[in-house]
């Protein structure tokens, strides 16, 4: 995934307001089954919030680690929430347009 513009993350961060986080990151870290339960979710709705552990640094790593592993780019975070969003891979399946990037 290509690194996103200020004007992108502001604009999924944006659309993700109203959504609730679908995948909870516990004790267990980013295991196996979270991977693929993140892999699914960001599949089928490309934009989603993810509850994290730990205190603000851990998070924060978590987040990027989250965000590195899935293939996905990190809108943001708010407080133990990261945003997540990943096109799909079709582009006639894509349900997010992002803006232009700028000088594009």
């Amino acid at each position: 995934m290509t690194e996103l513009t200020g004007r992108q993350r502001s604009h999924l961060r944006s659309l993700a307001h109203h959504l609730d986080p679908v995948v909870t990151v516990g004790r267990d870290g980013l295991s196996d089954p979270v991977m693929e339960e993140v892999d699914d979710v960001l599949r089928a709705r490309e934009l989603i919030k993810v509850k994290l552990p730990g205190d603000r640094k851990e998070r924060e790593a978590i987040a990027e680690e989250l965000a590195r592993r899935s293939g996905a780019a990190l809108a943001g975070t708010i407080g133990r929430i990261a945003i997540l969003y990943r096109p799909h891979p079709e582009p006639e399946k894509r349900a997010i347009e992002l803006p232009r990037q700028e000088g594009g």
